[in-house]
């Protein structure tokens, strides 16, 4: 069943995802701090539009647990993790986390999500192979959600 959790506008909350993959990106080949591109993308994007606190959730998130995150990733990747094209590195964390850290999104969501901002953000095949990798993750870490 996809029902809403209830308070959740699942609008804002993409927007929020957008704005994280391009706020993960930019700290990855950027090398500020996490705080410091927070702070940078609440005065330069159209944040009132986003879930802001789904955002900060997301990118501290992915900051604190980067490594366990590219450590669940490495078995179903077929390169390390910091030779992935950026766009596609920067959604495979963000999804990551999600899978791991939010069980209260479904992992179709996450899924969908994080093709679809890799359809906009990242090369031509790029959400091919995100797809395939978050696949292969969700089945890992969401084994028994994966099943029903």
């Amino acid at each position: 069943m996809n029902r809403r959790p209830e308070g959740v506008d699942l609008a804002a909350r993409s927007r929020a995802r957008r704005r994280a993959l391009q706020a993960i990106y930019a700290w990855q080949v950027g090398g500020a701090s996490m705080a410091k591109v927070i702070d940078q993308f609440r005065h330069e994007q159209d944040m009132e539009v986003a879930d802001l606190e789904y955002f900060e959730d997301l990118l501290l998130g992915v900051e604190k647990h980067q490594a366990e995150l590219d450590e669940g990733l490495k078995p179903f990747v077929d390169r390390e993790v910091n030779q992935i094209d950026p766009i596609e590195r920067a959604a495979l964390r963000l999804a990551a986390y999600e899978l791991k850290y939010r069980p209260d999104v479904p992992y179709r969501v996450i899924l969908n999500e994080a093709i679809e901002v890799t359809k906009r953000f990242g090369a031509d095949h790029g959400h091919s192979y995100v797809n395939g990798v978050l696949d292969k993750l969700a089945t890992h870490w969401r084994t028994a959600e994966k099943r029903h």
